[in-house]
């Protein structure tokens, strides 16, 4: 999936997305309306309106103060949306198919950041324990990422 991907699913669910100067956040979304901050490479963005859109399907109004335990919860909700629809346990596999061999050629071939690809890695390990298992695959999360297919 595409930035451009997600712009045209914002677009359809009739939301407004623009790239803008954000001073204090990545991407914000009010209403409508998606603000992307402007002078970020095209994968962040991706990962920031991936995340924009988490909200948008999972979140009930105004989260802005994280010092609110439901706060949190909503938006961890949408951080794992993001997860899961740019990454996923499948995206991990596919990446174990063609050959990546470290976290950065994850992210090349996911057109992730590094950084969001640890993030997920981390919330799966948090929601999975130490293995999962997904078809013929044992995905490892420790104590390092190691996927064993089975035959």
């Amino acid at each position: 999936m595409t930035y451009e991907d997600l712009l045209i699913e914002a677009d359809s669910n009739h939301l407004v997305t623009k790239e803008k100067k954000l001073p204090a956040s990545k991407g914000r979304i009010k209403g409508n309306r998606i603000a992307i901050r402007s002078n970020m490479e095209t994968k962040e963005k991706k990962c920031v309106l991936a995340e924009e859109l988490g909200h948008y399907y999972t979140t009930v109004g105004d989260i802005m103060d994280q010092s609110i335990p439901e706060n949190q919860k909503q938006e961890y909700r949408a951080r794992v949306h993001s997860y899961n629809k740019l990454i996923g346990l499948y995206g991990i596999i596919n990446c174990y198919k063609q050959g990546c061999t470290d976290l950065y050629d994850m992210a090349e071939h996911l057109d992730v950041t590094e950084a969001f690809l640890l993030e997920t890695l981390n919330c799966y390990k948090s929601k999975y324990g130490t293995h999962t298992r997904i078809d013929n695959y044992i995905l490892y999360f420790e104590p390092y990422l190691s996927i064993l297919e089975l035959k």
